[in-house]
């Protein structure tokens, strides 16, 4: 019998790593091996996932793949790690893999016809989650409604943005749309959300709403879609290659000595965010007096925080950042914005 894979996409920001959080923590005994893939150096999610201190959630059922792109590696990093997860003497039940938010799905699907995985393996289902707030803002468009209605009239409109020839990839390859962080957006905002995601969707996929990316196993879980076999109904702007251009972004750390205020660090990124033009803002935060360690995440200039756990004995008390943003940053004034 084949392990069930689940592909969790989404675009930067949108809520991946609390959802699987969420998942793992509900997982109900299944045992779950889960393959994380981030753009940047940091490791903040495989951190973020391990420090909630997880019942039944080993550090070696997490691996990271770290600075690269999992679509764009999946030869050199990808089948290494699943064949090393098939081969345990325990099999994982299930395998969650949650590409990074600049990833492709259709090239990392497609790995799962390679002979080494696909005898053994079939993707269940292919998650996007969708920060419905920043579409709603028209973050992936500068009108959202707009563009909706250009496309329902005209199938072949150029794509003018990288953010979102992303997104709309990512929602090409869905078996599941998940509009998460729902509590932001009102009625109308969401039905306009709604409206720009049904006008990408290629075929009849189900479309769910959730708050902190709290939705229960069973929904995310026994999709059943042997995406694998589905390719042709999953269509895509890099049809013709299995690679997309990540010069279009970049991401570097930015590390701030000793402690920080973290209000008045979440008032530096927003305002960095606002001047420079920065899509996302990750990491950890040492504060003077706190035995924990201070958690921030960053979406344009929304701003969250919070204390996850102790500092291990030995660790660095340091705050570092990862920033990510389109090609062109201002790397020097951004870093001197946040250093404060």
């Amino acid at each position: 019998m084949k392990i069930p894979a689940t592909v969790i996409t989404g675009f930067l920001g949108a809520g991946k790593t609390t959802l699987i959080r969420h998942l793992l923590q509900n997982a109900g005994g299944r045992r779950i091996a889960l393959v994380i893939n981030e753009f940047g150096d940091l490791g903040v999610d495989r951190e973020v996932i391990n420090g909630c201190a997880i019942e039944g959630c080993a550090e070696d059922d997490v691996v990271e793949l770290a600075n690269g792109c999992i679509c764009c590696t999946v030869a050199d990093d990808f089948l290494p790690t699943m064949e090393m997860l098939l081969d345990r003497p325990e099999p994982p039940d299930h395998i969650v893999i949650e590409t990074s938010g600049l990833a492709l799905p259709k090239p990392l699907v497609k790995a799962f016809t390679w002979p080494e995985i696909r005898a053994r393996v079939t993707v269940d289902g292919v998650i996007a989650v969708v920060d419905a707030p920043a579409v709603a803002a028209g973050t992936f468009a500068h009108d959202p409604n707009a563009v909706a209605e250009q496309r329902e009239a005209d199938d072949n409109l150029d794509h003018h943005s990288p953010l979102e020839e992303v997104f709309e990839d990512q929602l090409l390859a869905a078996d599941m749309v998940l509009l998460n962080k729902a509590d932001l957006v009102d009625a109308d905002a969401m039905a306009g959300v709604r409206k720009v995601v049904e006008s990408e969707l290629p075929r009849a996929v189900k479309i769910v709403e959730a708050r902190h990316g709290t939705l229960d196993a069973s929904v995310l879980l026994g999709l059943q879609a042997g995406a694998e076999d589905d390719l042709d109904a999953r269509p895509s702007h890099h049809e013709d290659h299995d690679e997309h251009d990540h010069d279009d972004f970049e991401s570097f750390e930015v590390v701030i000595g000793g402690s920080a205020d973290p209000d008045a660090l979440k008032s530096r990124i927003e305002a960095a965010a606002r001047d420079h033009g920065i899509l996302r803002v990750k990491g950890f935060v040492h504060v003077e007096g706190k035995p924990r360690r201070h958690v921030i995440q960053g979406v344009g200039a929304r701003i969250d925080g919070y204390y996850d756990r102790p500092w291990a004995d030995g660790e660095a008390k340091e705050s570092r950042l990862v920033v990510i943003g389109l090609h062109g940053l201002d790397r020097a004034a951004v870093t001197r914005a946040l250093a404060g």
